[in-house]
């Protein structure tokens, strides 16, 4: 079951770059801001329990979806970059282990423990 999750997470990332692909911006952009999403862990310097809600609204995959939907239905590029940055930010984590924090320890995700 691991790894086909993680051939899930690989899918989802790779799917990203190629509709970074489609995007007006400089190849760069995209490794130069894929971790950008975990300035979210933030909140764990307050406590687990504020951590935790701030890393997870910074990598739940239904908000970069929502983000990237609205963006290309304004045609705000700057929104769809965000939502697809954060995206495939949450799969490339996913793929290495790293799920959605628990409000106890930082190690406990919802994929189990680091």
């Amino acid at each position: 079951m691991k790894n086909l999750l993680k051939s899930e997470e690989l899918l989802q990332f790779v799917a990203a770059i190629g509709l970074f692909s489609t995007l007006h911006y400089a190849w760069w952009v995209f490794p130069a801001l894929l971790f950008l999403p975990d300035v979210s862990m933030v909140g764990y310097l307050i406590s687990p329990r504020v951590g935790a809600v701030t890393y997870n609204a910074g990598h739940h995959k239904g908000l970069a979806a929502v983000l990237a939907v609205v963006g290309f239905l304004l045609k705000n590029p700057t929104l769809e970059l965000t939502g697809l940055i954060l995206f495939a930010h949450s799969s490339f984590d996913r793929l290495l282990g790293y799920g959605l924090k628990y409000p106890d320890d930082f190690k406990h995700t919802h994929l189990g423990r680091l």
